[in-house]
């Protein structure tokens, strides 16, 4: 009997293989796809693969992938909400506060489909009155911090193709915004692709209605999901049929040929590999910033840490996931407006959820005091000297820690408690880090770059797919049907 079970890349020819999974990671990783972005070429590079690619998405992970001439569009479906997905909603390198999000949604709600363009006075002129209705937002071109927020919504808009500057200067209206104007095309079409919920937010009273299938609906699809969407899943944060799902090995099987990553299996959990270091949008390690060398060299010491013998840290249990998304419900559900939902068509979570006697039982890892946390920051200061970690952060170590918590926080590899961190199984893979080494500079001070990286072979052995070394407990097929 033919199985039913969905298969990557049917049809797809073995030699044209590489150039369908370079396409499909090109959409796992771009949020739109345009002539122009990320870069000249791309988009017919995509395009050629959209018929296989969109029954790919539908089958394996419930996604929607809109495909035109002009654009591509990867609608995802969300299993849970994830507070680490800020780096799309940036501008030059910074994230958007709250104030540029709130503008930005007003600006794409000003556009009429009817106008085919838009000038920047024009445009002034019908969000301002929207601003100002919101108590606590407000708009007023006099304060500087208001325009540099709508300019930096409109230079988003311009760097996806839904806005195209056909006259004047957004710079010449910041400088002058009495005399200073610019004219915008708009493109509907991408305009109404840059933002589709589950459900129309004036009808949630919650922000778990933009999350878009119960926990327990189709485990093997939320497995697929939840691996290409996280830096890593740990069998002990999500249901034991979902845990069971990414035991299967068809699973590893279609997701690997999709994609061309490799899936590292671990007596805790399960990760897709990228020896090319492309598939994110933190890139670990690496030629990074201050914050990412930094936080490959404490991996280092509290590895170090954990193999002493003398100062074995306490092993606690770990948060659930599931009281991490509670919470995170909780605060998005602060900032939801009173007024405005259409009490008719209104929807609410579930006010039953899983009982806590379902739920696995909580993993348990070792636990880093935040003073010695300090203490492995001060070494490192002490070591490489303060002008090693750039002018941002050689007076402030205890701010570079923060930010150095958050961002392996972000990856998976640490959970901040109360009075310190958990070291999840995962941050062990960088015990014998290369890319945050230091090096000396001709004037004999230390340096935290990073050191040229081996070269990948074609084809990486799926063992050691990384080029760090994977320090998660290996088990044995036979071992893990055991567990």
């Amino acid at each position: 009997m033919t199985s039913s079970r969905a298969r990557a890349a049917v049809g797809v020819p073995a030699a044209d293989l590489g150039s369908y999974q370079q396409a499909v990671r090109r959409v796992l990783t771009c949020d739109l796809i345009t002539k122009e972005r990320p870069r000249p070429g791309v988009l017919d590079q995509v395009l050629r693969w959209a018929d296989e690619m969109a029954r790919d998405f539908r089958e394996l992970l419930g996604y929607t992938l809109i495909a035109t001439t002009h654009h591509v569009r990867l609608v995802r479906r969300l299993d849970v909400l994830d507070d680490t997905q800020r780096s799309i909603f940036s501008r030059k390198g910074k994230p958007f506060d709250r104030r540029r999000m709130a503008y930005l949604c007003l600006v794409l709600g000003s556009f009429q489909r009817s106008r085919i363009e838009i000038s920047l006075a024009d445009l002034v002129r019908i969000f301002t009155p929207l601003a100002n209705s919101i108590d606590g937002l407000g708009f007023d071109p006099a304060i500087g911090s208001h325009k540099a927020a709508i300019v930096d919504v409109l230079g988003w808009l311009v760097d996806r193709g839904a806005l195209r500057l056909s006259d004047g200067s957004l710079e010449w209206w910041a400088r002058d915004s009495e005399r200073g104007d610019a004219l915008y095309d708009i493109d509907h079409d991408i305009c109404a692709v840059l933002f589709k919920p589950a459900r129309p937010v004036q009808h949630l009273t919650s922000a778990a209605g933009l999350v878009h299938e119960p926990p327990h609906s189709n485990p093997a699809r939320r497995a697929r999901r939840l691996l290409v969407e996280f830096p890593v899943v740990y069998y002990a944060d999500v249901e034991p049929e979902v845990a069971d799902a990414l035991r299967a090995p068809g699973l590893a099987e279609d997701l690997v040929r999709f994609t061309g990553l490799v899936l590292e299996r671990r007596a805790e959990g399960v990760m897709l590999a990228d020896p090319g270091g492309v598939f994110t949008d933190r890139p670990f390690p690496g030629r990074g910033n201050a914050v990412s060398r930094a936080a490959g060299l404490l991996l280092a010491k509290i590895a170090d840490l954990l193999e002493d013998p003398e100062h074995v840290p306490e092993p606690l249990p770990v948060p659930a996931l599931a009281d991490d998304q509670a919470d995170l419900v909780a605060r998005m559900d602060t900032g939801l407006p009173r007024d405005g939902i259409v009490a008719e068509l209104a929807w609410s979570p579930p006010e039953a959820g899983p009982s806590p006697d379902d739920r696995p039982a909580p993993a348990e890892a070792p636990f880093v005091e935040r003073t010695r946390l300090e203490t492995m920051t001060t070494e490192l200061y002490d070591e490489f000297g303060a002008a090693s970690f750039t002018t941002t952060w050689q007076q402030d170590p205890r701010g570079l820690l923060d930010a150095v918590i958050g961002f392996l926080a972000d990856l998976m590899l640490l959970r901040p408690v109360p009075g310190g961190v958990l070291v999840l199984p995962a941050a062990l893979r960088y015990r014998n880090i290369r890319a945050a080494l230091p090096t000396r500079t001709s004037g004999g001070q230390l340096s935290l770059v990073a050191l040229p990286e081996p070269a990948t072979p074609k084809d990486p052995p799926p063992q050691d797919p990384a080029p760090q070394d994977p320090r998660m407990q290996e088990v044995s097929s036979t071992q893990e049907e055991e567990r």
